[in-house]
């Protein structure tokens, strides 16, 4: 019996962290993960997401798709939304797609 409970336990543990890091069209927070969102596990200023209060370097993206990093609306300076897809793996967030959306209008 106990057996079986513990084997019921991993597999429901693992199906719900599979199920958690799998993303599909989720709107996020898109910056410069050094210099707006507090990474501090790599030097220099690379692309990361916010997803559910939690910053994800990203792969499959370059933070210099998208123009300027340093610019005045760039990623170092500005936290964008961006659509996303992809998964959560090792830690980071890789892309199958990243979509930057519009920036907002501030009256």
């Amino acid at each position: 019996m106990k057996k079986a409970l513990s084997i019921f336990i991993v597999l429901f543990f693992t199906l719900s962290v599979t199920a958690q890091s799998n993303i599909n069209k989720q709107v996020v927070e898109a910056s410069c993960g050094q210099c707006n969102f507090g990474l501090k596990s790599k030097a220099g200023c690379d692309l990361a997401v916010r997803i559910d209060g939690v910053a994800y370097f990203v792969d499959g993206v370059k933070i210099d798709n998208f123009g300027d990093a340093h610019a005045k609306d760039g990623f170092c300076n500005a936290i964008r939304k961006a659509e996303v897809s992809g998964k959560i793996k090792k830690n980071r967030f890789v892309a199958s797609s990243f979509t930057l959306l519009p920036e907002e209008k501030k009256d």
